[in-house]
């Protein structure tokens, strides 16, 4: 179905609490899609599910829409070190929390690996009735002692393949140009750009 200059824009609710996420999901998906779609956001307090990362997401995600009356979009982080068989991976909130930058690094003494990858997974679902769609995106690099701004979690500590600095030295417009997260909400708008025709 055609969208007219009349049409009002699908309006869907994405999950989060932190200001600077809701800023940085804005700027990655642009604002000139806006008679399309638009992204409201609310603060839930949902459990911290464990599992696998794709299973937290779709749960999550299913939680949200019980609670969220139209379309709902959340979003599960992992960092994921190699050498630990993927953790901290989900609970990486709560490994930076008990333990710090440094402490990060100090988990991986040890260890000759030191390879990470950071992945995004986004789950949108329409409604509560609906299968919740998922989108991941995933940047390979590596963990090295932080650099760089502490105010936005790891990132002082994940140096993406092929660039000599973190994420957290990165001026935004590059990091938001070949992050996990722009990775996968890149999927999210063609999604989003395909069910508003």
């Amino acid at each position: 179905m055609a969208t007219t200059a009349a049409a009002s824009p699908l309006r869907f609710t994405f999950v989060t609490g932190n200001a600077k996420k809701l800023a940085e999901v804005v700027a990655i998906i642009g604002t000139e899609h806006s008679h399309r779609f638009v992204i409201d956001s609310v603060a839930l307090d949902l459990p911290e599910l464990q599992g696998e990362p794709e299973d937290v997401s779709r749960e999550k995600c299913r939680m949200a829409a019980q609670q969220i009356e139209g379309p709902v979009l959340v979003e599960d982080t992992s960092l994921c070190f190699h050498a630990l068989g993927g953790l901290p991976g989900v609970y990486i909130k709560w490994f930076l929390a008990k333990l710090g930058l440094d402490g990060l690094n100090r988990m991986l003494a040890g260890f000759d690996d030191r390879r990470a990858y950071a992945q995004c997974i986004f789950s949108l679902s329409m409604d509560a009735q609906s299968e919740p769609v998922q989108f991941i995106g995933r940047t390979d690099g590596k963990i090295v002692p932080a650099r760089g701004d502490a105010h936005f979690g790891w990132d002082p500590i994940f140096e993406p393949d092929g660039f000599g600095q973190t994420y957290a030295e990165m001026d935004k417009a590059v990091k938001n140009g070949i992050s996990h997260r722009f990775r996968a909400l890149d999927k999210v708008r063609a999604h989003l750009l395909d069910i508003t025709k």
